[in-house]
């Protein structure tokens, strides 16, 4: 089975702790009582998960998530976060719609123009000339371009640091093998003085290989968690039996 986790949640004012065992969803409190600024905006990041997981990375490439997200785009953080904003600028964009509707006219859906409802002099249509938005076209596309290169760039770095986690693993063996009860016999030039006997070459053997067996468990147990657990999780508790004792 999946492991799972225990997320205690602390708000700021001293409400009631939340428990939640769950094995991805660390998000904010969902009680009632926790205030508004805690459950979305910087109130809340104190809360986000940390582990992104393989479920967490197919719920994420969904062919389904347009549709998901619009069902939730009225409780998304970030919408309730610049809500003011969105609704400043939809405000403003209705009212010059409206207004050039009723000072320069409109044309019906059968191609049929009306006159303007507010015919003066001073009544005239609102806009902005083309040439602006044009200008601003190449800054966008640029724009849009390194987000993608960035989204590139997370996953390339997500491999090298998988890279240098093999790496760190075998660094860590080869400075215990070389470093553990090398120069601890006695009469060597390098020995400390308080050492009284040599370590045992049976129990150095013995613990050199604890520590690679448990470094191999680390990785193993990383690369379990960021696969799906149908394609894992059998291997893996077979693999952790056949090489460590019930105790460890």
């Amino acid at each position: 089975a999946a492991a799972t986790q225990t997320v205690a949640f602390a708000p700021a004012n001293k409400h009631a702790v939340l428990s939640s065992t769950t094995s991805i969803n660390m998000g904010p409190p969902i009680d009632p009582s926790a205030p508004a600024i805690e459950t979305y905006g910087e109130g809340s990041r104190k809360y986000r998960r940390t582990v992104y997981t393989h479920n967490e990375w197919v719920k994420h490439r969904s062919s389904d998530r347009f549709v998901s997200n619009l069902t939730t785009l009225t409780g998304s953080g970030i919408y309730k976060n610049i809500g003011k904003e969105v609704l400043a600028t939809t405000s403003v964009a209705a009212f010059v719609w409206a207004w050039n509707l009723v000072s320069g006219g409109y044309e019906d859906f059968s191609g049929v123009m009306h006159d303007p409802l507010i015919a003066s002099k001073w009544a005239t249509e609102i806009g902005l000339p083309l040439t602006i938005f044009t200008t601003l076209s190449p800054s966008l596309g640029l724009l849009l371009v390194f987000r993608t290169n960035a989204s590139y760039n997370r996953w390339d770095e997500a491999r090298k640091f998988w890279g240098l986690n093999i790496n760190h693993t075998r660094d860590l063996n080869r400075m215990a093998t070389a470093w553990y009860g090398n120069d601890s016999s006695p009469g060597s030039a390098s020995a400390p003085k308080q050492i009284a006997k040599a370590i045992d070459p049976a129990e150095r053997e013995h613990l050199l290989g604890q520590v690679s067996l448990f470094t191999w468990a680390f990785v193993r147990s990383m690369k379990r968690h960021l696969s799906p657990p149908d394609e894992d999780e059998e291997d893996y508790i077979a693999e952790l039996k056949s090489r460590l004792s019930p105790e460890q």
